[in-house]
C-alpha cells in the first residue's frame, strides 16, 4: 500500500477519514461542537473549532481506529454515540474492556484483516507512547495500514506528543521496512513524510 492509493479526508483535531480500497476508516472521532469543557485530572481542555463534517454526513464506515479512548480530545461525547453504531472499533486492550460492545482490544503488533475490492488490507497495532517520554498519561496504539499482498510497507497512523515520535518511528520501522507516511496528530495536523 502506498500513500496515491489512499484517499484522506482531515475532519478535524485527530479525526480524518481513510478510503482505501473501498474501506472506509475514521480514526478518532471527535464532533463535539466548539464550547465544550472536558476535565480529566487537574486539565481542563475547551474544543474551540468544531468538525469540518458532522458524524451524520460522512455515511458508512467499516471501522475506527481509536488510538486511545481515555482523553477527550481523542474521543468526545459525540464520537463516543458513534462509536454504538458501528461494527468494528480498533483501540487498545484496556480501551475495549471500557467501551464493551464491538470494540476489539489490540496489544501492540496484534493485527486484522479487513477485505477490500481486488485483496486484502491488514490493520496492526503498533507500540505508541502518549506525552513525554519520562511520563505515562496512560495505553495507546498506533496502526500500519499495509496490503497483505506487501506488508512490509504501509501507512503509519499515530498520535505524536511531544517527544515520542522518534520513539514510535523506532517501534515502527523494526518490523516494517519501507513505511511511506505517517498521520501526525497534534496541534499542527498534516500529512509527513517518515523516511
Amino acid at each position: 500500500m502506498n500513500a496515491s492509493q489512499l484517499k484522506l479526508t482531515y475532519i478535524g483535531g485527530p479525526t480524518a477519514l481513510l478510503e482505501f480500497g473501498g474501506l472506509r476508516l475514521l480514526t478518532d472521532p471527535t464532533f463535539d461542537a466548539p464550547g465544550g469543557e472536558y476535565t480529566t485530572g487537574p486539565v481542563t481542555l475547551r474544543k474551540i473549532m468544531g468538525p469540518a463534517l458532522g458524524s451524520d454526513t460522512i455515511g458508512l464506515l467499516d471501522a475506527v481506529l481509536l488510538n486511545h479512548d481515555h482523553h477527550f480530545d481523542n474521543l468526545d461525547h459525540a464520537g463516543r454515540a458513534l462509536l454504538g453504531n458501528m461494527e468494528r472499533v480498533f483501540t487498545t486492550k484496556e480501551g475495549a474492556l471500557r467501551l464493551g460492545r464491538n470494540v476489539i482490544g489490540f496489544a501492540a503488533w496484534d493485527s486484522v484483516d479487513l477485505q477490500t475490492h481486488g485483496g486484502a488490507l491488514r490493520v496492526t497495532a503498533t507500540p505508541a507512547q502518549h506525552g513525554p517520554a519520562d511520563s505515562d498519561r496512560g495505553p495507546v496504539i498506533g496502526f500500519i495500514l499495509a496490503s497483505v499482498h506487501i506488508p512490509e510497507e504501509g501507512i503509519y497512523i499515530a498520535a505524536i506528543q511531544f517527544g515520542s515520535k522518534a520513539w514510535q518511528r523506532s517501534h515502527a520501522a523494526s518490523r516494517f521496512t519501507r513505511l511511506s507516511y505517517s498521520w501526525v496528530r497534534r496541534e499542527f495536523r498534516r500529512l509527513v513524510r517518515i523516511i
